[in-house]
């Protein structure tokens, strides 16, 4: 029997508009968020939970410093049904853009104790964190799904998120609407 996971990366302030590194898309994609939680057995939502002082900032703008305002989720997001967070990222020297480099929780483990088969994945951002989380979960044995309509990109350079979608499917992922479910 299956028993599925919505793995939700990084719906987090700084990521959506108005926040220190926002994905265009951040704000519409959270009510389609909310409505897929009652169709998973689990729900999974990672946190960008940055030092101060890391050199992942030598990349990006500071966003998501561990305790501030633009870390916490975005205030729609409905957390009540969150079953784990994972922080990520918690290091100084580590850009962390996959859940499965979560420091406080091993999700693969944790997946694994669950009876997790089939893992579904949403947020942002497209061509970054949302794509190494479905890379490595399907790495790690889980029949992997991206949510196509159901994430947003940074788009730091023009054409990052046509190039992520491809790489994405080329790989081996699934990929299908929030209506294919």
């Amino acid at each position: 029997m299956a028993v599925n996971c919505l793995i939700i990366v990084d719906v987090q302030r700084d990521f959506c508009p108005g926040g220190a590194l926002p994905a265009a898309g951040g704000n519409a994609i959270v009510p389609v968020i909310n409505g897929l939680m009652d169709r998973f057995d689990y729900i999974v939502a990672s946190k960008d939970w940055h030092p101060a002082q890391t050199v992942h900032f030598e990349k990006w703008p500071v966003h998501c410093v561990r305790g501030s305002e633009g870390a916490k989720f975005h205030k729609q997001l409905n957390v009540e049904k969150i079953n784990e967070v994972v922080l990520k990222g918690t290091g100084n020297t580590d850009d962390g853009y996959s859940a499965f480099e979560g420091t406080n929780v091993d999700l693969s483990s944790w997946l694994r104790k669950n009876k997790v088969t089939d893992v579904y994945v949403c947020g942002i951002a497209t061509e970054y964190c949302v794509m190494a989380t479905a890379s490595d979960a399907m790495k790690n044995g889980f029949r992997t799904t991206v949510i196509t309509d159901a994430i947003a990109a940074v788009e730091a350079h023009p054409g990052d998120t046509e190039k992520a979608l491809n790489t994405m499917k080329e790989s081996g992922l699934h990929m299908v609407s929030r209506k294919q479910i």
